[in-house]
């Protein structure tokens, strides 16, 4: 069974610092990609930055580059989002999500095969 559970959310005041987890299991790791992607109110859900299992590979948006950083801990089956220099404009829900390695830009929402139920991440300014 299939299971994807993001934690690490909360209230931050512009201009600080939260890591999100989200620990996975009952798929191949080593076979898989995992990504954050994130919807703010009335937007599309948007990837915020992905990564392959190795850590081979990392991708940001542009939005992100330099302030947040994706990690993963392959023996423990958890993917990291380590988000600093916070903006209102990063508040959303934000959501782990994983699919196969090989296949359409990391971004397409819907090349994501398993998704948590997401956690909330209000910056306030």
């Amino acid at each position: 069974q299939v299971q994807v559970v993001e934690s690490g959310g909360g209230l931050v005041q512009a201009g600080g610092a939260l890591r999100l987890s989200c620990t996975a299991s009952g798929f191949p790791f080593d076979d898989y990609a995992m990504a954050w992607f994130r919807q703010a109110p009335g937007k599309e859900r948007e990837g915020v930055s992905c990564i392959t299992w190795g850590g081979a590979t990392t991708y940001y948006a542009d939005s992100v580059k330099g302030r947040f950083t994706i990690s993963g801990d392959n023996d423990k089956k958890t993917l990291y989002l380590q988000m600093n220099t916070l903006k209102p404009g990063d508040t959303g829900m934000y959501y782990c999500a994983a699919r196969v390695r090989v296949g359409p830009p990391w971004t397409d929402v819907g090349s994501y095969s398993y998704w948590g139920q997401g956690t909330q991440v209000p910056v306030s300014s």
